[in-house]
């Protein structure tokens, strides 16, 4: 990837540009905001540092890499864009312990001094021009006293690097500096060095960083030019506004090719949407994409919400080819602007929607009245955790469950996907998993309620069997971490569902969609209490039951359930016709729409039997989906009628669940994903 370097001349910016090109990749030019004036030192800024400016210029001479740097007034976030706009990518940044990362740059050649200090104990005139190898165990025992940090994080102090291993033709000696006092105070006097004289002195050709051969590579780049930036105009920040205008102009489409369930309680709810059948021939995936996210947009505001209230969101496309399209004309709709407390976070999966008669986008929200959330979005590229490909977030915290974005498996510093097949994929999408996981202070591994693992069609048979096996083995070998730490905390047993798919974004093999609940400290795991109510009469309890289902139940306060109908079941459930077929290769040929309807019945009379014994409701319900294979050849509105008319055989219902039928290709508890209907159920009492 090629890159903007910002650099203010301190070590951090030096030490993002050496990672940077340790991942491979490409510094294009480096970037630099310094004051108009240039005999201004430091300026009033909250963003960028400016102290040392005067020597900036001359990283060019020695990196034989573009300077750009401009000195535009102005709104500091403005001046960047400007600079930066035509830059895509930003340079990693870095998520480390702060005095193991110190003691890094240290170790990896970073020559850097201090420029300026502010903080109780250090002294303009004894700690000023003073290299951070020779402050190294002053600023620690600095910590101790004060709680600093160490690298100068909370603006402690900065700094200036005169050599590091990325300066290949020459390094800076500073020959002649003046102390400027800025405040006199007594506590925490400030102090910044003024440059007077310095020269370059030339290095050995050899000069390279260790351990990196690609450092190499860019000292026979020679650019050696300097420009400068002028804030002319504003006319990129206009190119990147989408008005109101431009989003209610868009392409008319008939609500009436547009179906949607919605439930009005407190807790969260879901809002589904998509083209059906009767809907006249789709133009494209634009057009469908903008069409349901109008209706959707729309029926939020009939509740008197708006996308501030979304929590998370199901893109399901016809065709992962056009991803791009999907994200510009997503973007249309939910922004930053107008979710100013974050937006959503997202899976995106290619489902077989033409296959059932549908248009091209199918799309689902999980929806509150209560905008109290926690919100991570991971914009820069970093090596902790990828960056999110899309507009939205990688995890959404409401009411202690915590919805993950679907999480590929994806190297962070160069966001490529892992080599090594499906496996291998799935361990680095679960290591993101644990990245994300520990900004809310908990672990996949102690704190998931359910994995819904999005496998494509084009992992081989014979490599499927090994993902539910990484999987748990993965799980297990965080728990065993956790325990030689001594602080392993409360396990939930999770639940695991395998959908089998077309495609899934960047060409990946597996896709994680990790749903966590976040106990607090004092909570303990309790089952939920029976609660006597009247069910589906059409059946009776049976031992073989409870092989069909996998439950989740903790503190009375989460529900969640995964059952399956495998063919085996199908059988014991119509078996007036289909006993006389059992060693039929495809059962699933065989299932005709009346046998369907019994075997959907079954399916909510199991869901109502364990939602009554653990004190759950149907309105507590926040998602029910239903995953269905398309070679069932049976239409996506004749199964909808089925599932409505079993609810209205439920006593006691006072309001139609929702649900949403999910057409697939394969799902189930395994990664067999053989089975013939599978339903993901969550429910949550507040």
């Amino acid at each position: 990837m090629k890159a903007v370097a910002l650099v203010s001349g301190g070590k951090d910016s030096c030490y993002a540009m050496m990672k940077c090109v340790q991942y491979g990749h490409q510094i294009v030019a480096l970037a630099n905001l310094m004051p108009a004036d240039d005999s201004v030192d430091e300026l009033d800024s909250y963003m960028y540092q400016t102290v040392g400016h005067q020597i900036i210029v001359s990283y060019a001479n020695y990196r034989h890499q573009k300077l750009c740097y401009s000195a535009t007034p102005g709104d500091e976030v403005e001046d960047m864009y400007e600079l930066l706009k035509q830059v895509k990518k930003k340079i990693p940044s870095i998520e480390a312990d702060q005095s193991l990362l110190l003691q890094e740059m240290i170790d990896n050649g970073i020559a850097a001094i201090t420029v300026k200090v502010a903080a109780m104990g250090l002294n303009p005139t004894n700690h000023l021009g003073k290299d951070i190898s020779f402050l190294y165990s002053y600023l620690h025992k600095l910590k101790e006293l004060y709680g600093i940090n160490v690298c100068g994080e909370g603006g402690e102090y900065e700094t200036l690097t005169l050599d590091c291993p990325l300066f290949v033709n020459a390094r800076i000696v500073l020959e002649e500096f003046q102390v400027i006092l800025h405040s006199s105070d007594s506590i925490a006097p400030v102090g910044i060095l003024h440059p007077l004289a310095f020269h370059l002195e030339t290095k050995a050709k050899s000069a390279s960083l260790s351990g990196c051969d690609k450092m190499n590579d860019l000292h026979h780049e020679n650019m050696g030019l300097v420009y400068e930036v002028h804030a002319e105009s504003l006319e990129g920040c206009e190119d990147a506004k989408e008005s109101v205008a431009d989003v209610t102009v868009l392409t008319k489409a008939a609500d009436d090719g547009l179906q949607i369930s919605t439930k009005k309680v407190d807790l969260p709810f879901s809002i589904s949407c998509w083209l059906g059948a009767s809907e006249k021939a789709s133009s494209g995936l634009q057009d469908d994409l903008e069409s349901v996210l109008r209706k959707i947009e729309k029926e939020l505001a009939g509740h008197g919400l708006d996308w501030r209230n979304v929590l998370y969101v199901h893109l399901y496309i016809s065709d992962m080819n056009e991803f791009a399209v999907a994200n510009n004309t997503y973007v249309k709709f939910i922004t930053q602007e107008k979710c100013p407390s974050g937006v959503p976070s997202r899976s995106t999966i290619e489902l077989p929607l033409l296959h059932v008669g549908l248009g091209k986008a199918y799309i689902e929200v999980l929806v509150t009245k209560n905008q109290e959330k926690r919100v991570l979005h991971v914009q820069s590229i970093s090596c902790w955790a990828p960056s999110c490909i899309g507009p939205y977030s990688q995890a959404t915290l409401h009411k202690n469950v915590l919805y993950m974005a679907g999480q590929l498996g994806l190297y962070p510093p160069t966001m490529t996907l892992s080599k090594g097949g499906a496996v291998a994929e799935l361990e680095l999408a679960l290591e993101n998993s644990e990245a994300v996981a520990k900004c809310f202070n908990c672990s996949i591994s102690t704190s998931s309620v359910l994995f819904v693992v999005y496998c494509s069609e084009s992992i081989p048979s014979s490599e499927r069997g090994k993902i539910q096996e990484k999987l748990e083995a993965f799980l297990k070998q965080i728990r065993s971490s956790h325990l030689k730490e001594g602080n392993l905390p409360k396990v939930l047993d999770h639940l695991s569902l395998y959908v089998l798919v077309p495609d899934l974004p960047k060409r990946a093999l597996v896709e994680v969609k990790p749903l966590l609940y976040v106990m607090d400290d004092a909570e303990m795991v309790a089952e939920g209490k029976s609660l006597t109510r009247m069910g589906n009469s059409s059946f009776q309890h049976e031992s073989w039951h409870d092989s069909c289902i996998n439950r989740f139940i903790v503190n009375g306060m989460i529900c969640a359930v995964v059952l399956s109908v495998t063919n085996e079941t199908a059988v014991r459930l119509c078996s007036e016709f289909l006993a006389a077929n059992r060693k039929s290769e495809d059962i699933q040929n065989l299932i005709s729409e009346r046998q369907m309807e019994r075997i959907l019945r079954f399916c909510i009379y199991l869901l109502d039997k364990i939602l009554a014994e653990n004190s759950f409701f149907w309105e507590e319900i926040v998602s029910l989906r239903v995953y269905y294979p398309v070679r069932l050849q049976i239409p996506l509105d004749t199964l909808s009628l089925i599932i409505k008319n079993a609810f209205k055989e439920l006593e006691e219902m006072r309001r139609q669940p929702i649900f949403n039928l999910i057409p697939v290709l394969g799902a189930g508890r395994s990664t067999s994903m053989d089975d013939l209907i599978t339903c993901e159920l969550f429910a949550q009492r507040t």
